[in-house]
């Protein structure tokens, strides 16, 4: 790729395809005003989302969540660096400025397309369950599942982090930079402080009871007992030095040192205390798994296998609606039909198959198997929404029952999309779960509450859920970290958070894309219609939930609601176009 410009030199292409400027979503407390000052790149960049057009550049591009993140992202870039670097320097930043969503005290899954070898492989950073929990964990003395918020606040819903583990993992194979220069900016601005956000205040605003249960985290955020308002400038100090122990001595100190006995004492010492130990820190591994890959209109769809639920569900809808013609649009009630189904049936599926491969037999194959999903399709063939969904019977290396459930998954959780000039690309969702996770705070991050991925229940009817509480296991995941390939190339990197509402999201950002011909902007903000279980749900004040009257007519309950997503996009080819969510705070920057 050739160099352009000089900075963060940003062209703007002019929006092609069906979406118009009209039908896009206003963004949520993000633009340009808000984040002034931060220089030129980044105002362009959100004039762009406004408009709905992508950026373009030459050389790298880097799509993220906060515009703080993807500056510094942009620089690594700019200075050399590789995707993996920019990665490291992303994260931190996220896990500073919206901490509701991702960092330190999380998990998270890597797609990593390597442009040396030309293979994708992907890296399971996933917490895992400590070794005292039992399937039990989110039940009473009765044997009935906890309330989910009765589950998730305290220290009971804390797994394993995994994040640091998985960056450094990250650097060391693909990165370039010198480690503790790609840290030092997230020190600083940790130091120094940063300007609140409306999102983030709003936020917390709205989760202030919850973030008063416990003390160091509401000293932080409910400082004097009031919610941090938009502009405060927020430091904080112990993210620093825990950050500067991260940049001396890479993960050790979460995980057997300082760090790691601060989680510890949160999680034994918080309200509803849970089990996790020094142990269970100590023994933790990212492990590298094998993309899952699917074919869809000569493509190869890439991503993250079990524990995660996202390349195999995303795989299955694909390779359901390969055999149908969609080419009418998202507006087209027939269309919307035979999508919204596709996943039903594909949910259907995961709610009795999918969870932590290393626990439980996984028919990843047999799910993914063209005379299955063809099989399977044939159930689209009508003109109705389907009256009833069931799992189906995929082939199996061995005989298996497991019962249906459907864990609760909500939809916080960050996206990062990064193409660096040497060809690779890295795209990764990253997590604490729940809006603030367990709003437990340790060495200045919030943890996680991972663990209520987990089925409530271990057995129904007497039958045992393959994702139930195991110890060491980790919980299944919607996460859908994607890299779309043509000819052994990469064209398209996207992922979204949003709980299990993720996978849809990222099915309508691919099939907008490589169907429709939206830019990639573009498909990052249509209006969202998501079917999981049998409920459409439209997002309300869009042209999506103008589409209510002509879907329940086909048979389907519709829901008008808030559809969050934070889809980010790269698409590569002749020239890189990056697009950014607009109902979050996002951008690309590229050059």
């Amino acid at each position: 790729m050739r160099m352009i410009g000089i900075g963060f030199a940003l062209l703007l292409a002019g929006a092609a395809g069906a979406q118009q400027a009209a039908d896009s979503v206003s963004p949520e407390a993000a633009g340009a005003g808000v984040f002034g000052g931060m220089g030129a790149a980044v105002d362009a960049a959100f004039a762009a989302k406004a408009r709905g057009e992508p950026v373009i550049a030459a050389d790298w591009m880097v799509a993220t969540a906060n515009p703080h993140a993807a500056q510094v992202g942009a620089k690594v870039l700019a200075e050399g660096g590789t995707a993996a670097d920019a990665l490291v320097a992303v994260q931190v930043i996220l896990g500073l400025v919206e901490p509701q969503s991702s960092g330190m005290g999380g998990g998270a899954f890597l797609v990593w397309y390597d442009a040396q070898s030309g293979r994708v492989t992907t890296l399971d950073g996933r917490e895992t369950a400590p070794l005292a929990a039992t399937p039990r964990l989110f039940q009473d003395a009765a044997g009935e599942p906890l309330g989910f918020f009765d589950a998730v606040v305290g220290g009971r819903s804390v797994g394993v982090p995994g994040t640091p583990a998985l960056l450094q993992q990250a650097h060391e194979r693909w990165g370039r930079a010198e480690w503790s220069g790609l840290i030092t900016p997230a020190i600083d601005l940790a130091q120094d402080g940063f300007s609140v956000s409306p999102r983030l205040a709003a936020l917390v605003a709205d989760d202030a009871e919850r973030l008063g249960s416990s003390p160091d985290t509401a000293a932080y955020f409910l400082p004097g007992g009031v919610p941090v308002a938009e502009g405060a400038i927020l430091k904080n100090a112990a993210y620093a030095e825990s950050l500067r122990k991260f940049a001396a001595d890479g993960a050790a100190p979460f995980y057997t040192g300082d760090i790691a006995a601060q989680i510890v004492a949160a999680v034994q010492g918080a309200g509803n205390p849970g089990v996790l130990s020094a142990v269970d820190l100590a023994i933790y591994s990212v492990k590298e798994r094998d993309a899952v890959c699917g074919p869809y209109r000569g493509h190869e769809v890439c991503g993250m296998g079990p524990p995660s639920s996202g390349a195999v569900a995303v795989g299955q809808i694909l390779g359901l609606l390969e055999g149908y013609d969609l080419s009418a649009g998202p507006m087209d009630a027939d269309v919307r039909r035979l999508i919204g189904d596709a996943s039903r049936l594909a949910f259907a599926d995961r709610g009795r198959y999918l969870a932590d491969s290393d626990y439980v037999p996984v028919p990843v194959k047999g799910l993914l198997d063209p005379d299955y999903l063809a099989e399977r399709a044939k159930l689209l063939a009508g003109d109705d929404a389907l009256p009833e969904v069931t799992a189906g019977t995929p082939t199996f290396d061995h005989a298996v029952i497991w019962a249906d459930h459907a864990a609760i998954e909500m939809p916080s959780t960050s996206h990062i999309s990064i193409v660096d000039s040497y060809g690779n690309v890295a795209s990764m969702t990253t997590t604490i779960e729940n809006g603030f996770g367990s709003r437990v705070m340790a060495a200045g991050f919030l943890l996680n509450n991972e663990l209520t991925d987990f089925s409530f229940r271990s057995h129904v009817d007497g039958v045992p859920v393959a994702n139930r509480v195991e110890p060491g296991k980790r919980p299944r995941s919607s996460m859908s970290p994607t890299i779309v390939m043509k000819d052994g190339e990469p064209i398209l990197a996207v992922g979204s958070p949003g709980g299990s509402r993720i996978i849809g999201f990222t099915v309508q950002a691919i099939i907008a894309h490589l169907d429709w011909g939206m830019n990639v902007q573009q498909a990052a903000a249509m209006p969202h219609a998501v079917n999981r279980f049998g409920t459409y749900d439209l997002e309300s004040g869009t042209v999506a939930a103008d589409m209510a009257p002509a879907l329940e007519a086909l048979g389907y309950e519709v829901n008008a609601r808030d559809l969050t997503s934070g889809l980010h996009l790269i698409a590569i080819g002749a020239e890189l176009q990056g697009g950014a969510d607009p109902r979050r705070e996002g951008i690309a920057l590229g050059e």
